[in-house]
């Protein structure tokens, strides 16, 4: 058991029965009154964000997890296949949970799954990735210092705005959070 005041952020816990863990972190202390705790919380086997708040005397039980090197086989239906590459064990992790991650993954690509207790939680993917250009306007070269930007389309079939300069066929790399242009890719 820890106390609600312990919760910091990355940390595991299970709350009413479901797996949590903590994104963001704040205490409130209110003159004499006892103090609370405002969490912002992933739901580990939906993937939902949920604001909660307790207070400061609760106490959580504390769920360890473990990750593990899975590779990405395919797509099935309503769920992703990953596979372990020393024990050809496959497991299938529901899309719903991992909608947000799962169009940065390529087939092939080894990821971190999270496991809690055998059940694969969520993935981590790296917070940049390098992807390809698969359709764009022509570049106009002598525009590299302007912030105009012009719509393009991945491989991953995902529309980002791109500087002029870049080409169909080019590399750039991708900020997984935002979805947004980071650079071009070397």
């Amino acid at each position: 058991m820890i106390n609600a005041t312990d919760l910091k952020n990355g940390v595991t816990f299970t709350l009413d029965g479901k797996p949590y863990r903590v994104v963001k972190y704040a205490h409130q202390k209110i003159a004499r009154g006892g103090g609370t705790v405002k969490l912002s919380l992933r739901n580990l086997e939906n993937g939902s964000f949920e604001e909660k708040t307790l207070n400061s005397s609760v106490k959580v039980d504390e769920i360890s997890t473990l990750k593990k090197q899975l590779q990405y086989l395919y797509d099935n239906d309503g769920s992703a296949v990953f596979m372990n590459e020393k024990t050809y064990d496959q497991v299938e992790i529901p899309k719903k949970v991992i909608k947000d991650d799962l169009p940065y993954i390529k087939e092939g690509d080894n990821v971190s799954v999270l496991f809690w207790e055998e059940q694969p939680l969520s993935v981590d993917i790296p917070p940049k990735v390098k992807l390809k250009i698969t359709e764009t306007a022509p570049g106009v070269k002598g525009n590299s210092a302007t912030n105009i930007y012009k719509p393009a389309k991945l491989e991953n079939d995902l529309n980002v705005k791109v500087p002029l300069f870049i080409e169909t066929g080019d590399f750039i790399m991708v900020d997984t959070r935002t979805g947004e242009y980071v650079e071009r890719a070397k």
